[in-house]
């Protein structure tokens, strides 16, 4: 079998697979309707929040789109340490809004004061963050972002971007004051791509009854209609919702901190393993992801041979991102990925170095 070390979409479990091909049942029928239902609220766990979970078919970047358009009428400030940061600030121009960037080096967190100073000099309605880098490897400290944003205007929203990180890091929503978290199915939940979800607040739904032209298919106020009767505007990824939940069943059998565990050993076992060899990691210290680690090209390998000697023995990892391509790589550790799984990729790239 091989195995898929990069950041999606990712390896996904064989009974996972499987549980989409159960046979359809209309989407406006109790039996769904009781399938989306139980989804929704094992996603409020795994998001720490009471509020509501919103399931959309789409790619997380749909969810992106979604935030911009319903959350934010006219001025939004969008942080950027990395492509997909700055893929939040692309989508919040292209569809219309006043977006004012924040730039820090790649290889450097977005800072927490750095942030509140901006929100201090403008009249924002929203900060948008990526709390896992997947072109870097680098954790925002989304937590303290948000507290001093609110110790600057506390009606200012916080939107966060939790595509490679759901599931494999502890985001707390309610508790960090969090008001649209998306994701998506295919990097940590280890599903088929396809599906984007979003904790998203009351005040972010108030927020919403204010802004125009939010659109039909993300408008979250009709999401939400559909939501409080366990179903959706438009027809539903079925299939995709099985296998979410046969996951979600793994998700709670495995133990929600014990998922958060096994991801940051891995992370950690990555990490001294590239020190070890005479590479460093491209995030600094504190700041690593616990699901994905970039690592400087420090011996000049070549990343295509790398990935073609990896191929032969049922492996691959993902060159660096953008203008980080070939200057460093990337190892994902996530979702199904066990530590067994990381030796034996660690073993042949070790392989690889003896040439």
């Amino acid at each position: 079998m091989s195995h898929m070390f990069v950041p999606g979409p990712v390896d996904v479990a064989d009974e996972v697979l499987q549980a989409q091909a159960r046979q359809m049942v209309p989407h406006r029928s109790p039996e769904f309707e009781a399938i989306f239902r139980r989804v929704a609220e094992k996603a409020q766990q795994v998001f720490f929040t009471r509020q509501r979970v919103l399931i959309t078919a789409s790619s997380g970047t749909g969810l992106q789109e979604a935030a911009m358009r319903n959350l934010v009428q006219e001025r939004v400030l969008s942080c950027v340490n990395g492509a997909f940061g700055s893929r939040w600030y692309d989508v919040a121009l292209t569809n219309g809004k006043q977006a004012d960037k924040l730039e820090f080096d790649w290889d450097r967190p977005v800072s927490p004061d750095a942030v509140a100073e901006k929100v201090k000099l403008g009249d924002y309605e929203a900060v948008a963050l990526v709390h896992n880098e997947t072109s870097t490897g680098l954790m925002n400290p989304v937590k303290e972002v948000a507290a001093a944003v609110h110790a600057v205007d506390p009606d200012v929203l916080i939107l966060v971007d939790a595509v490679s990180s759901f599931s494999g890091a502890k985001i707390a929503v309610d508790d960090w004051g969090l008001d649209m978290v998306l994701t998506s199915s295919q990097k940590c939940l280890a599903l088929p791509p396809g599906l984007a979800l979003a904790a998203v607040s009351d005040r972010a739904l108030k927020k919403a009854e204010t802004v125009e032209n939010r659109g039909w298919y993300f408008d979250l106020l009709r999401l939400e209609k559909h939501r409080l009767k366990d179903s959706t505007p438009a027809t539903p990824a079925v299939s995709l919702i099985y296998a979410l939940d046969k996951q979600f069943e793994r998700i709670f059998a495995e133990g929600i901190e014990a998922r958060f565990a096994r991801h940051s050993a891995m992370a950690k076992r990555v990490h001294e393993w590239a020190e070890s060899q005479g590479m460093s990691i491209y995030a600094p210290q504190g700041y690593r992801s616990q699901t994905v680690t970039t690592i400087k090209n420090d011996l000049g390998w070549g990343i295509g041979d790398l990935n073609a000697f990896l191929m032969e023995r049922g492996m691959r990892l993902a060159n660096g991102y953008g203008p980080l391509k070939n200057k460093t790589f990337r190892i994902a550790h996530m979702g199904e990925t066990q530590m067994a799984d990381i030796e034996t990729l660690l073993g042949a790239m070790e392989e690889f170095k003896k040439g």
